[in-house]
């Protein structure tokens, strides 16, 4: 059994995340205080931490100072959403010095979960369309973050392969193998693109569970729901020996693994 830390207020024991679904539409209260608090606070830190980082990529060719900018951007942003956010298996976080992390996509508050969680140095692989952004996109083309198009088959290999590339120079690597948000916040199929990256560069394929992220910014509504969120670590699955004909076995294995997580969770 693993013992949760906060990122805010450590606490001895997590509590359970939302039962229900949040309303549809949300009461006019919540509605009222994220368009008047909480969405100009949010735009407002993505602006500032977004220019942040691009003058910092002047000058830092590495992505690393852009990657504390982002820490600190996400921090805020899930502060200002309201939410409270709890870290399970902290200590999986740390038994291997590169890994690929893996996590179910649930919302667009998953991104700042994970930068405001994760303790390391690490990179992104994320579709290409979020490069096109304002502020956000600008942070992804200057950090070292590596865009990945799904609709060509080639430019999806091209950047599998810097991935790899990434992960064996030692950076660690962060990928939704659900492809884009779930629609209704259950578990979808996986890619095998985590699991080919793991398999290729022979370092752990590490399972990530969010849960409660959903219903922060429920996928019905641009408006904040404010609960408990959980980003729950598991084991890391190794992957010494393994060949790329494997890779559709270790997929199901790693999502089978963020079930069982989601369900631990929920209980």
């Amino acid at each position: 059994m693993t013992s949760p830390t906060s990122t805010r207020t450590p606490r001895i024991q997590s509590p359970a995340p939302r039962k229900t679904r949040p309303p549809a539409p949300l009461p006019l209260f919540h509605r009222l205080r994220t368009n008047l608090i909480q969405a100009p606070i949010f735009f407002l830190v993505t602006a500032l931490c977004g220019t942040a980082a691009l003058i910092a990529s002047v000058f830092a060719k590495t992505g690393r100072t852009q990657h504390r900018i982002a820490q600190f951007w996400a921090r805020l942003s899930v502060f200002a959403s309201g939410a409270h956010l709890t870290i399970r298996g902290a200590e999986n976080l740390h038994k291997h010095p590169v890994a690929v992390y893996a996590s179910n996509h649930t919302s667009y508050m998953d991104t700042p979960v994970v930068f405001s969680a994760l303790p390391f140095q690490f990179r992104i692989l994320a579709k290409k369309e979020l490069w096109s952004l304002p502020f956000i996109g600008w942070y992804l083309a200057r950090s070292g973050q590596m865009p990945i198009d799904t609709d060509n088959p080639r430019s999806t290999l091209s950047s599998l392969s810097k991935a790899a590339t990434a992960l064996r120079a030692g950076m660690n690597l962060f990928v939704f193998p659900e492809g884009s948000r779930t629609p209704d916040g259950t578990l979808q199929a996986f890619l095998s693109g985590a699991a080919f990256l793991a398999i290729r560069a022979q370092v752990p394929l590490a399972p990530i569970a969010l849960t409660g992220v959903y219903d922060l910014l429920p996928i019905h509504t641009k408006h904040f729901y404010p609960g408990d969120v959980i980003l729950h670590a598991g084991e890391p699955i190794l992957t010494d020996g393994l060949t790329i004909r494997d890779a559709d076995a270790l997929t199901e294995t790693l999502r089978t693994a963020i079930a069982n997580l989601l369900e631990e969770d929920q209980q």
